[in-house]
């Protein structure tokens, strides 16, 4: 089904190897992409730095983001700021921290034509833009882990809109108390349809703090026989693969069933090595192939040679999963959904 009324928030990464921009790639789908989020360049945020690959930067990526940004902006589509790291250490309420929010955004303005909306994790960052820039709209990042009404009320005077917990996407009622409590408030309300990570993961505030930290985890002299990922030291066990489908994120053909309940979906790509795959299966409402690679993380390499084939998930699985008590470790029906789905790469023979 064609998700022909949802609107699409899409992650902005620098041009590929091959020369292809971002706007390139893009390009066929304008017309459901509402927003592209960006972070600033190697300043720290909900994923690696931009610009900056272990400890080499590009310094010509600042100028080629703001090209491409410009460009963008002049197709209609609005411009979201990233400050959404989970820790900013010391600065965490600093001046030092503002004046460089207050004059990033100021330079966004000069060259880039202007911001619409801030994304954002820190309550201070998000007061000191609705002291400074009140037209600008600020959004309360997926990581905040909102899920209930009390937590849109609790920072609803720096706060234009939610990201809802991206645990609670499967279930539709809450999606529809979160709707309608911020229409009564005049705030908004979005998803994040991929993520690949683990649902309610124990490790998440650990990954969130260390990709925050990233600049300076990596100038250190680390232990490398530690897998910081929780997700892949789980998932790469066999036994616990079928977890994956329990996770949050929705399949393309099942997006428009939060048409009316959210304002767009959030697409992560920023750090996907396919986005046009990814942008390309939401708008079109249909994926034949690997699920794995819709989602970031996406774990192909931690499923290989085996991938999950979305054209042998079950007719089922959005009403089974939305409609279940969430009692995973009850139920076998994900183990069974992952043995019809679960092909070995060897056996794949798409027309």
């Amino acid at each position: 089904m064609k998700n022909k009324h949802m609107k699409f928030l899409v992650g902005y990464q620098l041009p590929s190897e091959d020369g292809v921009s971002f706007f390139q790639s893009i390009e066929p789908y304008l017309s459901h992409i509402d927003e592209v989020f960006f972070p600033w360049i190697d300043s720290p945020s909900g994923r690696s730095a931009i610009g900056n690959i272990n400890g080499y930067i590009d310094w010509n990526a600042q100028e080629k983001m703001e090209e491409e940004l410009a460009a963008i902006r002049k197709q209609g589509i609005r411009l979201d700021l990233l400050l959404n790291a989970n820790c900013y250490g010391a600065e965490a309420i600093s001046e030092r921290l503002s004046k460089r929010v207050l004059s990033v955004i100021e330079h966004l303005c000069d060259r880039v034509g202007g911001i619409d909306a801030v994304t954002t994790a820190s309550p201070f960052i998000a007061e000191c833009i609705k002291k400074h820039f009140p037209d600008i709209r600020v959004r309360a990042s997926v990581n905040m882990s909102i899920g209930t009404v009390s937590g849109i009320d609790y920072l609803g005077e720096l706060f234009d809109s939610f990201y809802i917990q991206r645990e609670y996407n499967r279930d539709l009622s809450r999606v529809r108390l979160l709707s309608q409590a911020c229409k009564e408030r005049g705030k908004e309300l979005f998803m994040l349809a991929n993520s690949g990570c683990l649902n309610f993961c124990t490790g998440h505030i650990f990954h969130d703090n260390l990709v925050a930290h990233e600049k300076d985890v990596i100038a250190m002299k680390n232990v490398h026989d530690f897998e910081p990922l929780t997700c892949v030291r789980y998932l790469s066990k066999c036994e616990n693969r079928h977890t994956f489908l329990q996770g949050s994120w929705v399949r393309p053909e099942d997006i428009h069933h939060y048409e009316g309940l959210v304002s767009g979906v959030k697409l992560a790509t920023r750090t996907h090595s396919r986005p046009a795959l990814v942008v390309s299966a939401y708008t079109r409402g249909k994926f034949s192939g690997n699920l794995l690679d819709l989602c970031e993380p996406g774990f192909g390499s931690v499923f290989y040679p085996y991938i999950i084939d979305n054209t042998c998930m079950p007719k089922d699985f959005f009403d089974r999963v939305t409609n279940c008590n969430k009692q995973c470790h009850t139920c076998d029906y994900c183990r069974r959904a992952l043995e019809d789905a679960l092909i070995k790469i060897q056996e794949i023979n798409y027309v």
